[in-house]
């Protein structure tokens, strides 16, 4: 063998062993970039600059506000992945009270509409919250009705409904977070998965490999280790296996984007997180 033979073996062999990068885009949710006092164009150029693909927004009644955020979108080719919904936590479907349910089910319809307006294709809905006013059963059985309800809008504007797990006391094992978005037999209902936020009761590569096919969007977030000497009183948060949940995104063929959700920040902080990915996103986390 050749110098320069071995020398091209050796490189695709490295080559081989070396990770893949998921096909998958990196994105911003555009709250997170600051200051918040410049415009909606400003924000987005800022987005792109710090190497975001795709942003995600709140939801938005102003219609101004709305045809703003679209355009600055358009203008920085920018395209708007999903919308927060942002009236399930204080007026969450799984209430009692027909009043709270109505704000709920309200909110929800503005924020479908949003996506459709500016060409989302997904809205994130916290779909109940368990206190010490809903059992869990009540949480299960009214937000499966309220969703049904919610699911022929949604068809209408095809824009699929994406329920998260978060710290709503509801949804609490990858099995039954299965259970709960098969039960609906739509596919305008499928799960968000957000990786930080089950950090205190199991593991994100376990939840993926469950949902599998299920997750059509992600939320990073815990992307540094615990700090030390966490809060006494809140669960402990089990540090994330990036390289893990790297190869379970990979095996369950996820496509969809990796939108950060973290503390917000001006151009330099976004080109650290955005570099961050990166290194999750490439294997190397």
């Amino acid at each position: 063998m050749t110098r320069r033979t071995f020398v091209a073996a050796a490189a695709a062999t490295t080559a081989a062993a070396a990770p893949a990068r998921l096909p998958i885009q990196k994105g911003v949710i555009i709250e997170m970039v600051q200051p918040r006092s410049l415009s909606y164009a400003e924000r987005f150029k800022i987005a792109r600059d710090a190497g975001f693909e795709v942003v995600e927004c709140y939801t938005t009644p102003d219609e101004r506000t709305a045809e703003e955020i679209k355009k600055a979108s358009e203008a920085t080719g920018l395209p708007i992945t999903s919308v927060m919904n942002q009236a399930h936590w204080k007026f969450p479907l799984s209430s009692a009270d027909p009043a709270v349910v109505a704000e709920s089910v309200k909110g929800m319809e503005t924020s479908l509409r949003n996506a459709h307006f500016w060409g989302a294709d997904a809205v994130l809905l916290v779909p109940a919250v368990v206190n010490e006013e809903t059992r869990y059963q009540d949480a299960w059985t009214r937000s499966i009705v309220q969703v049904n309800k919610l699911l022929k809008l949604a068809e209408q504007l095809k824009v699929v409904i994406t329920v998260e797990n978060v710290g709503n006391r509801f949804l609490l094992s990858p099995l039954e977070f299965a259970n709960y978005v098969d039960h609906f037999k739509s596919p305008w209902l499928r799960a968000y998965f957000d990786v930080g936020n089950v950090t205190s009761i199991g593991y994100p590569q376990d939840w993926i490999r469950t949902l599998g096919k299920r997750i059509m969007k992600l939320h990073l977030k815990a992307l540094d280790p615990p700090a030390p000497g966490q809060q006494e009183g809140r669960p402990r948060r089990i540090p994330v296996n990036w390289k893990e949940v790297y190869r379970a995104l990979a095996e369950i063929g996820y496509r969809g984007p990796a939108t950060v959700e973290l503390r917000g920040g001006d151009l330099e902080y976004l080109r650290k997180i955005s570099s961050r990915v990166d290194e999750i996103l490439t294997g190397v986390a």
